[in-house]
């Protein structure tokens, strides 16, 4: 079965539904009307819906009538708190935005959910349809509570994808390999000695023990990692001092690392400590961090998923739809799927500089070139119907 026709025949669908949900954003844990709408628009379709217990988002199965495996189609609902400055005519307007392109993801799945509950008498087994709150938060939400809650009992496989404005429409990337990094969060304070501006003697000064702990991390990642194993550590964030003539006692930094090593996830805390807490000796002063794993690797190591993904777009688009995309070390929750299920992760390009759709994702002039919507729908439906059949 072929669903490039079928996508045709619903874009108008999926772009509506995409400007709707991009109209109403919700932040992290707060998707409340976001999750309504789609359990209405899923009921639309004749779909029996599921609730989570505790927080927002829903999971509806989409029963073929020939017997066969489950597989899980996963969209993320929430926005970011962006104040929109698109100029689209169905801006958000209450200060946050979908700048991740989290509202094409629901457009796009739900897009697949219509074309799938029209076709479920072709359908060898069950669709689970995801639609996950809180990806954005970064934390032990999304992915982890949809996991804790069951909705991949019975799962056999899983697909996802993004949609990416540093990738141009009308692309789509399946690739092997490491795809998205794990992202850690770390939180220092330096505790040093206030003292009169005009005597630092008398004092330990903690935003040049904070400076210098900064840049010995950086050595870190320059000089002790090995350069084969990517690794980023950012500092975001640095605050200290009360006064411009006082020698400050206290102050904090932040920051997110970045990587793809099983063996750098154990490694980089121990290496960081250390590092911050002997710099803060050598000047007297005290350093402590809290640092904490949020999401690890998305890598595409199934090379079955792989394959299927990737004919699934050719069938349909021809290979020269398919095209590379460079790792990123930006971070997704959706790898905490795939260290339950075998999965598969795709990305859909939406830059497209004729239309101006040039800023990437994250900016408050995020906009996408909507034609790559059906294709995105399009993937999700012939991958599940795809790998169903080959399962069967």
């Amino acid at each position: 079965m072929n669903f490039k026709k079928l996508a045709d025949k619903n874009e108008n669908y999926i772009i509506e539904r995409r400007r709707y949900y991009h109209q109403y954003p919700e932040l992290s844990m707060q998707e409340i009307e976001t999750t309504n709408s789609i359990i209405s628009d899923l009921e639309k379709m004749g779909l029996e819906v599921k609730r989570f217990d505790g927080f927002y988002g829903c999971t509806a199965d989409i029963i073929g009538e020939l017997p066969g495996k489950v597989v899980a189609l996963r969209a993320d609902i929430d926005a970011l708190p962006i104040k929109e400055e698109t100029g689209l005519e169905f801006a958000s307007t209450n200060g946050c935005m979908h700048a991740c392109g989290h509202d094409c993801h629901i457009a796009m799945l739900l897009g697949a959910a219509k074309m799938l509950s029209e076709n479920k008498d072709k359908l060898k087994g069950t669709v689970r349809l995801i639609f996950q709150p809180s990806e954005e938060s970064g934390c032990q939400e999304g992915a982890q509570d949809v996991i804790r809650s069951g909705a991949l009992d019975g799962v056999d496989a899983i697909y996802g994808s993004h949609i990416w404005g540093d990738f141009d429409a009308p692309y789509i990337n399946v690739e092997s390999g490491n795809r998205m990094a794990s992202t850690a969060e770390f939180h220092v304070e330096v505790e040093g000695v206030s003292a009169h501006g005009s005597a630092p003697n008398l004092g330990v000064d903690s935003i040049v023990v904070a400076s210098a702990i900064i840049m010995n991390l950086q050595t870190y990642v320059s000089r002790n990692n090995n350069p084969l194993n990517p690794l980023v550590v950012t500092v975001g964030k640095i605050e200290g001092g009360n006064r411009w003539n006082v020698i400050a006692g206290k102050t904090s930094f932040e920051g997110t690392v970045r990587t793809f090593s099983k063996e750098l996830l154990e490694e980089t805390p121990k290496a960081m400590k250390r590092i911050i807490e002997n710099t803060a000796e050598v000047f007297g002063a005290k350093a402590t961090m809290t640092f904490e794993w949020l999401v690890v690797p998305v890598i595409n190591d199934n090379e079955k998923l792989n394959k299927i993904a990737q004919d699934a777009v050719k069938k349909m688009y021809g290979e020269e739809c398919l095209r590379h995309l460079d790792t990123l070390m930006g971070g997704e929750d959706f790898s905490y799927y795939m260290q339950k299920v075998p999965g598969v992760f795709a990305f859909i390009g939406s830059r497209n500089p004729e239309l101006n759709k040039i800023y990437t994702n994250h900016h408050e002039k995020y906009d996408v070139d909507e034609s790559v919507l059906k294709k995105g729908a399009a993937t999700y439906a012939q991958f599940a119907y795809d790998f169903l059949a080959q399962e069967s």
